[in-house]
């Protein structure tokens, strides 16, 4: 069997032949084409780069890989095809589908002559389970998530003090001060839900909310009034788009490739350009009475003035930048593994989270066994033993 490197190997491999194959444009809106196959390509890179020992700990960190990352992104950039939305909503509506941000994303279709249509069903258990969805109350945000949108006074990110205290009642909200990306991304008891003031969600929508607790994730939902939802007893489902590499995407792997190369303060603008993006994202997030849904408070990193911009505190400004910024899109935990530091930041979350909510009261995460599933002993069998069983299963 092909070792951990030499399979990464083998997908990038398939995209350098995408890359070279596919044309710079296509005539339909959402085909794949070659900044697409360039982004993936880097995505792949980047995971590669942390090199990892057989039990899954990061033993280096790829130079030669991260330079070919930060080409693709150059390249990427200069292509002009692409920008930031405008309002961070945009990424997450129906109507903002194949927008300037948009790099690559799943394509869904209703009414298309099949009897259902082919609709996004991956995220058909997520949503609130109340009259107009129903079903089923998935994928809620922990309290941890929450206050990581916590800012300062100073409009930055509150690194190692964000979860000393819980933001959960209403009047938290506008007591402290938030990154406008929390009200994108979570929805809240008595706050609107995905955009629409009238319509506010409340605990009783949550699943088992004394177990799992009262928040409910907004970017993967539309609302029952919007054209791309669609009913499928017992099930939710919608044509929009499922984004998977936005520009801010390659914005932040460029940003974070300069920091492991080094040149650090060269990072500072493109994190910025993310954050500047989150600062303006707050048209939408009004309540009934068109007051703001959280107190916001967003600044910009100035090295010098408002901070220290060692290699150190870069490194931890780019990695909360992306779990801000893809906050419930499924890729926290990868970034976690891939900068090896997930056994550490997975019990932190469980020792505090725990006592928050009764579900995660047995959790833990073994180091150099949870980074990775088994595979599965069916697919060991199948292989005469080719394949060996992942480290600590």
């Amino acid at each position: 069997a092909l070792s951990n490197d030499a399979l990464w190997t083998k997908i990038a491999d398939d995209f350098r032949a995408a890359v070279t194959a596919l044309p710079t444009d296509q005539n339909d809106k959402g085909r794949v084409n070659k900044n697409a196959a360039k982004a993936y390509l880097a995505k792949v890179l980047l995971y590669q780069a942390y090199t990892q020992s057989e039990n899954n700990a990061v033993s280096s960190i790829d130079a030669a890989k991260l330079n070919e990352i930060n080409t693709l992104c150059d390249e990427i950039i200069a292509s002009g095809k692409f920008s930031l939305s405008t309002d961070y909503a945009n990424n997450f509506l129906s109507a903002s589908d194949n927008g300037p941000e948009s790099v690559f994303a799943i394509q869904y279709s209703k009414d298309d002559g099949t009897p259902k249509g082919r609709l996004d069903y991956g995220h058909a258990l997520n949503y609130p389970m109340n009259q107009e969805y129903g079903c089923c109350g998935f994928n809620v945000p922990s309290h941890d998530l929450i206050n990581a949108f916590k800012t300062g006074t100073d409009g930055l990110p509150l690194f190692s003090t964000y979860n000393n205290t819980d933001a959960a009642a209403s009047l938290d909200f506008q007591s402290s001060s938030f990154d406008p990306r929390l009200d994108h991304t979570v929805a809240k008891p008595g706050a609107p839900f995905k955009y629409k003031p009238a319509f506010v969600f409340q605990r009783s929508w949550s699943r088992a909310p004394a177990i799992y607790d009262a928040f409910a994730s907004m970017k993967e939902a539309v609302l029952p009034d919007d054209a791309s939802f669609q009913k499928v007893p017992p099930f939710i489902g919608s044509s929009k788009n499922w984004e998977i590499i936005r520009y801010s995407d390659v914005l932040l792997w460029k940003a974070e490739v300069l920091i492991e190369l080094g040149r650090s303060l060269e990072a500072v603008p493109l994190i910025n350009q993310v954050r500047n993006r989150a600062n303006l994202s707050r048209n939408l997030l009004k309540n009934a009475a068109g007051n703001p849904t959280s107190n916001y408070n967003v600044q910009l990193y100035q090295p010098g003035v408002n901070c220290t911009w060692t290699q150190d505190f870069a490194r931890q400004a780019l990695r909360f930048e992306r779990r801000l910024e893809f906050a419930t899109e499924g890729y926290h935990f990868f970034d976690l593994v891939r900068w090896g530091i997930a056994a550490q930041t997975m019990n932190a979350y469980f020792t505090v989270e725990k006592s928050r909510v009764a579900h995660l009261a047995d959790a833990r995460f073994t180091v150099g066994r949870d980074e990775y599933f088994p595979i599965p002993l069916n697919q060991i069998n199948f292989s005469s033993g080719v394949y060996k069983q992942n480290n600590g299963w």
